[in-house]
């Protein structure tokens, strides 16, 4: 093992165009006192660097796969590219982390919250300010551009009363979609269903009737349901 660490160690130094004494000096403007004999040592196997210094060891001959080069696995996109190849990488893989377009952990985003009891009577839900802006991440859908705060249990045992649901904005939803309505001044979570002669917006719960639609009063859609 000890000979291994050492030989790889000698041979990213001779890739760099380093000697030992370089090396060390190398070493020693990050804060370790360290003379081309401990560098020696390292390579011939006899001693090994300590931890902090092992660190210290890889960032001076530019390891950035620690794991992959001392497992014998390589590096994978970084094999074969010379110390400015290898920072040019990282610079790019920086570039991309700061833009924020590619990170595991999606940015925060604020959404305006409704509330369906408060919605409920005034005929302005969307068109108001009775609203909060809350942060959200990777737990909503991307596709949702408002929330709302269930009131009731009509929609039991799906939707509970004061659970906050994620909806898409749209016009318009196909029969059998669950969906956020404004119909006769009220707002309601409801699943848009066909009768024979007539659209109806249908509780999940038995207990709640349908409510038909009147072609008298219209049906105006405010989204489609994103989140369960």
């Amino acid at each position: 093992m000890y000979d291994r660490i050492g030989e790889l160690i000698a041979r990213r130094r001779k890739e760099l165009g380093m000697n030992q004494a370089q090396l060390a000096a190398s070493m020693n403007k990050m804060g370790f006192s360290l003379s081309n004999q401990a560098v020696s040592k390292w390579e011939n196997g006899s001693t090994l660097p300590n931890a902090r210094q092992f660190l210290a060891l890889c960032d001076a001959l530019g390891v950035d796969d620690i794991r992959g080069v001392f497992s014998g696995r390589g590096e994978g996109l970084l094999s074969g590219l010379d110390r400015e190849g290898r920072k040019l990488v990282m610079d790019y893989a920086q570039l991309l982390r700061d833009s924020g377009r590619y990170s595991q952990e999606p940015p925060l985003r604020s959404l305006p919250l409704y509330s369906l009891a408060v919605s409920a009577g005034t005929g302005q839900f969307l068109d108001g300010e009775d609203y909060e802006m809350v942060e959200v991440g990777r737990e909503v859908p991307d596709g949702a551009n408002f929330g709302v705060r269930v009131a009731g249990d009509s929609m039991e045992p799906q939707f509970h009363d004061g659970q906050v649901i994620w909806v898409r904005q749209q016009r318009s939803l196909m029969t059998g979609e669950i969906g956020i309505f404004l119909y006769d001044g009220s707002a309601y979570l409801k699943q848009l269903v066909a009768h024979e002669e007539a659209l109806a917006l249908h509780s999940l719960n038995p207990k709640y009737a349908d409510i038909v639609i009147s072609p008298e009063l219209p049906l105006r859609v405010l989204g489609k349901v994103m989140s369960k």
